[in-house]
């Protein structure tokens, strides 16, 4: 056996970090094991030897999955195995992907996979950061940033309402602390040693056709650029145009690499557009760098949804919509690592339509997962504590149109839908996406408000970030160039506050508070507090009392155990519904009181008087001598079962706690 490599670190915070190879998964490519505390991940990656013909990306894929007995737990479900990976899950491939993928060289084009298997869990030890080497902090400001020890590749976080300068300083932070780890990584490779570098060769070139594409279509490229065409299509059509001029040019029998073309003339007409941005301060449909496209919101389109709204900012188009459920729609976690229930869900869709593609449709992809993921976090903190909400609250955004950043459509149209909801959400919230063109041989760069898709594309630099008037709720960021100063940073911060602020005044001329009440066919909530020792009353034996009153009433009635108390939600679609179910729920667990009159049913009659149901649950003796002032000397024709009768409650026993009725003491004494 070849004796392990391990090295070690201390964290600022005092923990320790270690990492160790050579000793699992060595048939590998790569494979270490990092430990902190009782938690360990072992990280495997493999990469083919060559590419495949006519690929000029990077097929990296990353998959992130924490084992159960990692935990000493079983998997639910019929099959008790880890089957397809979570929403957490997803995450954490997602934000390791990020980190990744911007540090491989731009022309490897093999084949890659990193698998990441949380196999030791420490509830002490969240394992999302140790998957990426990177590091999260608690508080008002919750941040995961990826990076290099040169530069940040990845920042992805949700906050209270902080301040721009905030993030900075919390980025300066991390990045710190980052570069001991990558310090410690490159321990770790002096200690194993001999590592040769791979040596690949995954591009084919032309310079000749590259020169020759660039000659004859830089400068029509540069002009269509210039030009600032708003409709996406068309401006398509114009650059498609010199596309298929050029090609028209092609003589049958001359030799033609028709890949390697699209591959330059992709990257040509990349380079006007860029170049077109950064010298005339224009934008590829016209805009200034910091001008927001058009926008129109509606709320209240769908009157059968609990909220709705329309959101379109130029081409970017999402419905959503609102739903209130009970305690029983909340949803089940149950995960390795993390387990129990969730109110507040977020579900983000879409279609191929949206963008004029025909596309399956298969469910949420990881795409959809991590965008409607962002647009959570960004309204997460906005929602009423579980306090003042008794619902579970679903929003679903589908994306009927997209040209730039879909999901921050979704956070805008989100708020939107809450409000229509009646939802008390705090404060309305807004998103925007920004990008960065810049060129490091000129020092230029221009910081571009609200992305367009090819805008995403073409950047060197893309930012989303959500907020309220008064700070910023989340962020994400993917930088793909080097050495970006953390002041060119903080003017994108403040130029995406500005922006942020203007989407935000065009919304509150749709809506700007919550409506006073929900609709009329949302479910009505009304909850309270009773004595932990009636809960069981209110249950009844088998549950046959709460499923009386569920079945009588119409509405739906939870009971469950809080600390000291009991506490009794009610759910109904309608005022009479809800006011029945309250009422029965009150009779059960009220106190019975001397002196008070209450109208009982006969349950049962005896030689000695009757017994009445005079509270539900609760039965007293109504004596024969307190019937009447009369005297009575037989039962029989006096009262039937079932009869509803008046009765005062004239002494509970100390002893026994039984209840003594009076019939009599509610009518005249009538005189001698």
């Amino acid at each position: 056996m070849i004796k392990p490599i391990n090295v070690s670190t201390k964290l600022p915070d005092g923990r320790e970090v270690s990492i160790e190879t050579g000793k699992l998964a060595k048939q590998a490519d790569g494979s270490v094991v990092l430990t902190m505390g009782k938690t360990m991940i072992l990280a495997s990656a493999v990469s083919k030897k060559d590419a495949m013909d006519n690929v000029d990306f990077l097929p990296l894929s990353v998959d992130y999955q924490e084992k159960f007995a990692s935990a000493g737990k079983i998997p639910g479900g019929f099959l008790k195995r880890e089957g397809r990976l979570s929403d957490h899950e997803v995450l954490i491939c997602r934000l390791v992907d990020r980190v990744l993928r911007p540090l491989f060289p731009s022309d490897y084009h093999a084949d890659t996979q990193i698998l990441l298997y949380l196999i030791s869990a420490d509830k002490e030890v969240l394992p999302d950061a140790l998957a990426a080497l990177a590091q999260i902090e608690k508080s008002s400001l919750n941040l995961m940033v990826g990076a290099s020890y040169e530069n940040i590749c990845m920042v992805e976080g949700e906050s209270k309402e902080v301040s721009e300068e905030d993030i900075i300083e919390a980025l300066k932070v991390a990045h710190d602390a980052i570069k001991g780890l990558c310090e410690l990584q490159n321990e770790l490779a002096k200690k194993v040693g001999n590592i040769e570098k791979r040596e690949y060769s995954h591009e084919n070139s032309d310079e000749d056709l590259l020169k020759d594409i660039k000659e004859k279509n830089y400068d029509k490229l540069y002009k269509i650029a210039e030009e600032g065409i708003s409709n996406k299509k068309k401006r398509g059509e114009k650059f498609k145009e010199v596309r298929e001029e050029y090609l028209s040019n092609i003589k049958e029998d001359e030799e033609f690499d028709e890949f390697l073309f699209g591959k330059y003339f992709h990257d040509i007409e990349k380079e006007a557009i860029r170049n077109s941005v950064l010298d005339k301060k224009i934008r590829l449909d016209g805009r200034k760098l910091n001008e927001i496209r058009p926008i129109w919101s509606e709320i209240d389109y769908l009157p059968n949804a609990h909220g709705s709204s329309v959101f379109t900012r130029g081409e970017t188009q999402s419905l959503t919509t609102v739903t209130l459920g009970t305690k029983l729609d909340e949803q089940m976690i149950d995960g390795a690592m993390h387990n129990g229930y969730n109110k507040f869900i977020l579900h983000y869709n879409f279609p191929g339509f949206s963008t004029g593609e025909v596309r399956p449709n298969r469910g949420a992809g990881r795409r959809e997962i991590g965008h409607g993921n962002l647009a959570l976090r960004a309204l997460k903190n906005m929602i009423p504590s579980d306090e003042d909400n008794p619902y579970t609250i679903r929003i679903v955004s589908d994306i009927l149109e997209s040209n730039g950043s879909s999901s921050m459509a979704t956070v805008c149209a989100g708020s939107l839908a809450l409000m229509d909801a009646g939802v008390e959400i705090k404060k309305p919230v807004s998103g925007i996406a920004m990008g960065m063109i810049s060129d490091s041989k000129s020092g230029k760069y221009a910081i571009l408000s609200d992305i367009l898709g090819d805008e995403d594309h073409l950047g060197d630099m893309d930012f989303k970030v959500t907020g309220t008037a008064d700070g910023i709720t989340a962020c994400q960021m993917d930088i793909k160039i080097d050495g970006l100063s953390f002041d060119v940073l903080k003017e994108a911060l403040n130029q995406a506050k500005e922006g942020r602020l203007h989407i935000l005044s065009e919304m509150n001329k749709t809506i700007d508070k919550p409506n006073k009440d929900l609709k009329s066919h949302a479910p009505r909530s009304y909850q309270m507090s009773i004595a932990k020792d009636m809960i069981g009353a209110v249950i009844g034996p088998g549950g046959k009392i709460i499923q009386e009153i569920q079945k009588e009433s119409g509405a739906t009635v939870l009971v469950e155990e809080v600390e000291e108390n009991g506490i009794v939600s009610v759910f109904a679609s309608n005022q009479d519904e809800m006011d029945n179910a309250v009422e029965r729920v009150k009779a059960i667990v009220a106190v019975p009181e001397v002196g008070e009159t209450y109208v009982g049913k006969v349950k049962s009659i005896k030689d000695f008087g009757a017994f009445i149901e005079f509270m539900p649950g609760k039965d007293g003796l109504l004596h024969i001598s307190e019937i009447k002032w009369e005297r009575v000397e037989s039962m029989e024709g006096i009262l039937e079962g079932g009869e509803e009768i008046k009765v005062k409650l004239i002494e509970v026993d100390r002893r026994t706690g039984k209840f003594r009725l009076s019939r009599k003491a509610l009518i005249p004494k009538p005189e001698k």
